[in-house]
């Protein structure tokens, strides 16, 4: 039998008895597009130079964690709520700076 806990809480989740809710994150470089400004385009050949430099020292199992990464989170339904509501914690944040005196 698989235990589940919540990752917010701790609580324990029995599967007959409570709601779990499974949150997933991917993280990647974005490729936007770029104009084809001829001084833009040498720049970036001159800098694609460096980095392939750079790449070229790194271990391979690096360099798939610099562009792709996911994680992987079991909620509870009280938690997925608060989730829900601000899922990158602005507003945690937020409440934990002072006031201006």
């Amino acid at each position: 039998m698989i235990n589940y806990n919540c990752d917010m809480c701790g609580k324990s989740l029995v599967p007959e008895e409570d709601d779990r809710y499974v949150v997933k994150i991917e993280i990647y470089a974005a490729c936007d597009s770029m104009d084809d400004d001829e001084e833009l385009i040498t720049d970036l050949d001159e800098e694609d130079e460096d980095d392939d430099d750079e790449v070229d020292s790194l271990d391979p199992d690096e360099i798939d964690s610099i562009e792709y990464k996911t994680f992987r989170y079991d909620l509870c339904s009280k938690c997925h709520s608060m989730y829900l509501q601000d899922p990158l914690s602005i507003k945690s944040i937020r409440r934990g700076r002072f006031s201006e005196n």
